[in-house]
């Protein structure tokens, strides 16, 4: 048997021969395992030893691609390019690159050049397909446009070559992205078929059932896969991601399924080479996992070396607010914004940024951040919110019943009555009758509060803020047209039917009987009936202003005015 260090020189002697593209072939296996730093190392050797070969420099670009390096990408496939002017796969991962960089000219330019060139190779095909499908931000979905496009340039190159089981795995992954299970499916059966011992279908297989809450055969595809290689990392960290998603859908075993998640995950890093890229790699997990602690520490220890990817800083900056420790997170969301590419800059960045200013007491510029993040994003209804309530909390009434207008218009499933409650709250106390905008105040506190009783009946709160107001309407007391008086009714209606009535509410009796006795005094003219509710009021909460200053004149002789 010829000894690993004569493998090695033969390989310097016969650089075009197997023993070379064997070579290329482990560089290609090792990226697969997602272990990148030593797929780099081989291929800079490679692209060293053998300069003359274009693949290598591909391939090493795309581990940059696969890394987030898009700069070091572009350098790596000119350098290809250079070398080889014809070369389908470096313009395909000029393509790629220019993808990262939300270049959509340079990629479509740069894609058709590769297919041009492509022949009977199906490999750029495949790689032009996997540009589609990158992810551009993190736990993004694929757009249905680069789907479709990935699928037809896939399509191609399974014309070209039908027993690419690597072309085939990317179909199954861009029909997976859309969620047509029977066509992904299908695709990865028959790139299993073809490689049987292809450890990348069967995980793929997996991500599928994954995605169907199917666990259990989740779980038998990543325990297949490691049957045929104890060593493929990317097993376990979709394991990993499917005991997460697991937890989230059945409590019962969530905690098994967290710790289990946990274990797979530390597995799938050892089996890296537990470079930065791998520890990036386990911060998108406790993200995803929502483990805000742990991750917090591995991005502090990310963000201390010196090669570290500056998206550490996104990491910490994320896990310290939801930690609540907003002083380091308001530092490293700062930090990011000065070191980021503004390509890599997310809506979400924006988000946390506003969320983390305004923790740490700025407000206004808080406000405008997330303004900013919503015109990126704004799916990201829950935003309109956090918006309401520091305007709320500002004591801004008026603009937070705006921002709680939108919040009701355009939260969709994440609207809750409480959300028109402080809608209409935000109008009533913002509401002054000096100024010409107080009359529709008064309608749009009383038609968010409206809402609320139909929706929730017996939510008496929801009634006696709709008593004041309507209460705003009778302006002159001596031509008192009782708009308030079926609200205040019904309140008192509620709570007496709940039982003994706490302080607050008892207050809230007394100026509902209150009314009731200004109304019964000065529109029905019943004194008896005035002073029935003035009663009840006292007995509610004696300290009341009103009927405090009503018994006193009554005790004095005089009449109420």
């Amino acid at each position: 048997m010829i000894s690993k260090i004569a493998t090695a020189s033969l390989g310097l002697l016969l650089g075009g021969s197997s023993v070379f593209a064997q070579s290329l072939a482990d560089a290609k296996k090792a990226i697969d395992a997602e272990q990148y730093q030593k797929a780099k190392s081989m291929l800079k050797n490679l692209t060293t030893t053998q300069a003359d070969k274009d693949e290598n420099f591909f391939y090493l670009g795309w581990v940059y691609i696969k890394q987030d390096y898009a700069d070091s990408a572009k350098a790596a496939f000119n350098k290809g390019i250079a070398v080889n002017a014809k070369s389908a796969l470096n313009y395909a991962g000029l393509g790629a690159a220019a993808r990262l960089d939300k270049d959509n000219s340079g990629a479509t330019n740069n894609f058709n050049q590769a297919i041009a060139l492509a022949g009977k190779s199906s490999k750029p095909y495949q790689y032009v397909g996997e540009a589609y499908l990158l992810p551009l931000t993190p736990g993004a979905k694929v757009a249905p446009a680069d789907a479709n496009a990935a699928i037809a340039v896939l399509q191609k190159g399974k014309v070209v070559n039908p027993k690419d089981a690597e072309l085939l795995i990317t179909l199954g992954n861009a029909y997976r992205s859309q969620l047509k299970s029977n066509e992904a499916y299908q695709a990865y059966s028959d790139a299993s078929t073809i490689d049987p011992k292809n450890p990348a279908a069967k995980v793929a297989t997996g991500v599928l059932w994954q995605f169907a809450n199917n666990f259990e055969d989740s779980e038998k595809q990543f325990q297949d896969a490691l049957a045929i290689d104890p060593n493929y990392g990317p097993a376990y960290r979709e394991w990993a991601e499917t005991d997460v998603r697991w937890s989230y859908t059945d409590p019962k075993q969530a905690s098994v399924k967290i710790k289990e998640a946990a274990d797979h995950y530390k597995k799938y890093i050892s089996l890296t080479d537990q470079s930065v890229e791998s520890q990036m790699h386990y911060a998108d997990f406790l993200l995803l996992a929502g483990d805000y602690k742990t991750l917090q520490q591995v991005a502090a220890d990310l963000s201390k070396s010196a090669n570290s990817n500056a998206r550490a800083y996104r990491y910490l900056a994320y896990s310290a607010y939801e930690n609540k420790d907003y002083p380091a997170g308001l530092t490293a969301i700062n930090t990011w914004f000065q070191k980021a590419d503004p390509k890599r800059i997310l809506p979400r960045d924006y988000l946390y940024q506003g969320r983390l200013q305004m923790a740490s007491g700025q407000d206004s510029v808080g406000i405008n951040t997330l303004r900013k993040a919503l015109a990126l994003d704004s799916t990201q209804t829950d935003v309109y919110g956090e918006i309401a309530k520091s305007l709320f909390r500002g004591k801004k009434y008026v603009e937070a019943g705006d921002a709680y207008k939108v919040v009701t218009q355009k939260g969709g499933r994440n609207v809750k009555l409480t959300d028109y409650f402080y809608e209409g709250i935000s109008y009533y106390y913002g509401y002054d009758e000096k100024k010409p905008t107080a009359d529709s105040l008064i309608a749009k506190a009383d038609s968010a509060f409206s809402y609320v009783t139909q929706k929730s009946p017996t939510t008496a709160d929801a009634y006696i803020y709709r008593a004041r107001v309507n209460e705003l309407k009778d302006k002159d007391r001596n031509n008192i047209m009782g708009y308030a008086k079926p609200f205040y009714e019904k309140y008192i209606e509620l709570v007496l039917a709940k039982g003994t009535p706490d302080d607050k509410t008892k207050k809230n009796l007394a100026e509902s009987y209150v009314y009731l006795a200004n109304y019964a005094e000065f529109k029905e003219k019943d004194l008896t009936k005035a002073a029935d509710n003035y009663a009840k009021a006292r007995d509610a909460d004696p300290t009341n202003k009103q009927v405090i200053a009503y018994f006193a004149k009554k005790a004095g002789g005089g009449k109420s005015k």
